[in-house]
């Protein structure tokens, strides 16, 4: 029998519209694979009016990330152009659940990415400008190991929303992008750092792993204009309150966003 991912992405939506905790779904509806995962992702996205999506987040491209999910590779999600937010915005911290906070690097794509087999250098190729970014995430679950990455998947992976700095003067391509450091500051204190290498080895190689991804599939592959997040170099700092937060991966211009 099909698949039919409908009944989960009205599971998972109800669950936030309640604010509860993701738990597992029942097993007649719970998606089995990583590509019904996604199918169940791409329902959820036409719930939500997010059909067109204003791009991707990549989760558990570092294996500092992995080793603190429990994941063997990285899992994608889409982000609701609703959620994508400029360097300097304020969002409510009564918005989220259980937020926390990412550092990350983020490309805009200038060409269209199909979906299916892909290199670093076609990823490159598609890529118009690069940044730095912060991803908020939500605590929603409980035992991940219980949850099983399919549903995981479907619940776009902790995503909740993005921040993004604005782009270099100087030619990205310029840049060794493996070496930036990016450094995690919340509320004046560095809380954590990394290197765009803890990547996949490097940043490109996430999105052409993305382009071949089941979640890039499902969506029809990935448009010019898109927003990508590549990943955090720093498992996500959990926030207990009000916070202002800063992502800064020098030469690119920080990236500030106020949770108040």
């Amino acid at each position: 029998m099909t698949y039919q991912p409908e009944a989960a992405a009205g599971a998972l939506h109800d669950v936030r519209q309640r604010r509860d905790q993701v738990t597992p779904l029942p097993a007649d509806i719970a998606p089995r694979t990583e590509a019904e995962g996604a199918a169940v992702q791409r329902a959820l996205a036409h719930r939500i009016g997010a059909a067109s999506p204003g791009g991707f987040k990549i989760g558990a491209t570092a294996r500092r990330m992995q080793e603190y999910l429990g994941l063997s590779g990285p899992a994608a999600g889409f982000m609701a152009a609703g959620n994508i937010h400029r360097s300097g915005a304020t969002v409510r911290f009564a918005d989220f659940i259980r937020p926390g906070v990412e550092c990350e690097l983020a490309v805009r794509l200038a060409r269209d990415l199909a979906p299916g087999p892909c290199t670093a250098e076609q990823a490159a190729d598609a890529v118009g400008e690069l940044v730095a970014g912060i991803e908020i995430v939500e605590n929603r679950y409980g035992e991940l190991l219980a949850l099983g990455v399919p549903t995981l998947i479907a619940d776009q992976v902790f995503h909740a929303a993005a921040v993004l700095g604005e782009a270099a003067t100087q030619d990205w391509r310029s840049l060794d992008i493996g070496t930036l450091r990016g450094r995690l500051v919340v509320d004046g204190h560095q809380r954590d750092e990394g290197v765009g290498a803890d990547l996949m080895g490097h940043p490109m190689n996430c999105l052409a792993w993305l382009a071949g991804s089941s979640v890039a599939a499902a969506f029809g592959g990935l448009r010019a204009g898109q927003v990508v997040m590549l990943g955090s170099v720093t498992p996500p700092v959990w926030l207990t309150g009000p916070a202002s937060v800063t992502v800064d991966f020098s030469p690119l211009p920080p990236v500030q966003v106020r949770l108040g």
